[in-house]
């Protein structure tokens, strides 16, 4: 793959404290033709450069340290408008209401199933297109 080709496949990056869940989703991410990085904390994702090349972000909600929805509030703080899909393995109706209303695409709970998401990575993509061309 030329250096342009690689330039134009989108970045997926993966926050989540749980380094098997991580490499299953760059796995299936890989599989899928895009590119993918994976973070293992809030923090590691919010001071990478690999953020500016983002172009969804999956996220676990609960991780030490910065959460997933306190990560989400300070991109937007900083009008980083990367479309973000939660997971979690804790769904809480007040927590799922917090990170929808914030802008996030989607919101699935462990276990998932690979498409679900796929849908959602999708969905992001398309919504990002949107907002690019726009």
């Amino acid at each position: 793959m030329t250096n342009e080709a690689a330039a134009k496949v989108p970045l997926i990056s993966i926050v989540d404290d749980d380094v098997s869940v991580r490499v299953a989703m760059m796995n299936l991410i890989r599989s899928l033709g895009f590119a993918a990085r994976s973070f293992e904390s809030a923090d590691s994702y919010l001071g990478s450069p690999e953020r500016r090349e983002t172009a969804c972000i999956v996220s676990d909600v609960q991780m030490p340290g910065t959460n997933g929805l306190e990560m989400q509030r300070r991109l937007a703080a900083q009008n980083d408008q990367t479309p973000i899909i939660f997971i979690t393995a804790f769904p809480e109706a007040n927590l799922e209401r917090r990170a929808r209303d914030a802008g996030a695409v989607c919101f699935l709970t462990k276990p998932f199933n690979s498409s679900a998401l796929i849908g959602c990575i999708e969905q992001a993509l398309k919504g990002r297109s949107r907002q690019v061309c726009c």
